[in-house]
């Protein structure tokens, strides 16, 4: 088989499973029913697809995760890529990772074109040769809501583009039981309607509550702790559950770089982040809440 990262509009290709996907799945802090559900209804494609007839239970191999930025869709996909092949006790599994925005173009046909030749070609070779996953980011720049879309766009294009998207998925579900497609959006209401309803499962990925915004937080001291020993016992301290109360509105990776904030809140815990206190986090945790709601307010 040739190379699929060659391909237009595969930014890359890997056999799972792979060790670095395990760790990414462990390392995303969300509730663990929804972490099973996900594993669930990607085993049911690779278990029920091949063997019922698509009159019965028209399943698509579609997943599609929506949610607010930072709360982990992407990372979450490409583990549950890697723990469904780990389900399976499988080394034939193999994922793609779809770049949309190198299939757009200008001119006019062009992203029609290349949307149909990476599914009907790229993809469909990849189906033919074992079982594959195939990771959909931002799929509203390919599946774009043909309902809103503005005249000034080229939107008989982006129209078109939807259309062989939707054409293709179709193909695929019919001649490929052994693909299956985890898409991400952080705008769901701008993607069209058509293909939401072809997914087998919309699942929404909150921000997280203050349970799990303190193990994201917990997480991320006892990591620095491991180079700055002192920072992890903040994890302990009086104070801790202050400031994962104050991370409550905040995604997994603003908390992360909230921290990153109040080791630079002052010249001496950037030259010494082991001298960082409760205290820091928990102002660092208030100024970014600060920031993000002047921010939604402009």
């Amino acid at each position: 088989m040739r190379d699929l990262e060659t391909s237009k509009g595969i930014q890359r290709a890997r056999r799972l499973p792979d060790p670095s996907l395990s760790a990414l799945w462990e390392s995303i802090i969300i509730d663990k029913a929804v972490k099973d559900r996900l594993v669930a209804q990607a085993m049911l494609n690779f278990t029920l697809r091949p063997v019922v007839d698509r009159a019965v239970i028209p399943l698509h191999g579609v997943i599609l995760l929506v949610g607010p930025p930072g709360t982990g869709k992407t990372s979450l996909a490409r583990g549950l890529a890697n723990r469904t092949a780990q389900s399976f006790k499988s080394n034939d599994f193999r994922l793609l990772e779809i770049d949309p925005h190198s299939l757009t173009s200008s001119a006019m046909g062009k992203t029609q074109k290349a949307v149909s030749e990476l599914f009907s070609q790229s993809i469909a070779e990849a189906a033919a040769n074992g079982p594959t996953i195939v990771l959909l980011d931002e799929v509203e720049t390919l599946a774009a809501d043909r309902s809103k879309m503005s005249l000034e766009a080229n939107p008989i294009d982006i129209h078109r583009a939807t259309d062989a998207v939707l054409v293709q998925l179709d193909a695929l579900a019919e001649a490929h039981p052994n693909l299956l497609f985890i898409a991400t959006s952080n705008f769901p209401e701008a993607v069209d309607a058509a293909f939401t309803s072809r997914c087998d499962l919309v699942l929404t990925i909150p921000l997280p509550d203050k349970e799990a915004c303190g193990r994201i937080l917990r997480d991320c001291l006892t990591g620095l702790g491991n180079t700055f020993g002192p920072i992890a016992k903040l994890a302990n301290s009086t104070g801790f559950d202050q400031a994962a109360a104050e991370c409550v509105g905040l995604d997994g990776r603003a908390i992360r770089k909230m921290v990153a904030n109040a080791l630079a809140s002052s010249l001496d815990t950037a030259m010494h982040p082991e001298k960082l206190a409760i205290g820091d986090i928990i102002a660092a945790a208030k100024a970014a809440k600060q920031d993000r709601s002047s921010g939604a307010r402009k």
